[in-house]
């Protein structure tokens, strides 16, 4: 079993990984949306066309590639957020705070209802 790192550990070896490869002159934010967008796609496309049902019983296979696509999707994310010194959890944390005013649990409880519909 792998022992859990931290956001802040994956960030620093993810440094290291690009400089060594000499890759810092090709993840600028254009390029690292534009490869996060595509990893999206690919994580989009191993849920094409299964049911609902489907989707949570996935074959041990489809799982492994389901993980590895979200692997390279957070790769991505911590990649940007590092480009544009933006501190992801801290921004997550927030994002939740604010989505807990705009979705208050009495009026959306068991509902898929946009705030602005609310």
């Amino acid at each position: 079993m792998v022992m859990s790192k931290s956001l802040q550990e994956l960030k620093e070896e993810l440094r290291v990984f690009i400089a060594d490869r000499d890759w810092e002159k090709f993840h600028s934010p254009k390029n690292l949306t534009m490869a996060l967008a595509g990893e999206a796609g690919e994580l989009l496309e191993q849920f094409q066309w299964l049911t609902e049902e489907e989707s949570y019983h996935l074959a041990a296979d489809k799982k492994v590639s389901v993980g590895e696509e979200i692997a390279d999707i957070l790769i991505y994310l911590v990649r940007l957020a590092d480009e544009l010194e933006i501190d992801l959890l801290s921004e997550a944390f927030g994002k939740i705070e604010k989505n807990a005013v705009k979705y208050p649990v009495e009026k959306v409880r068991g509902k898929a209802t946009k705030y602005t519909d609310l």
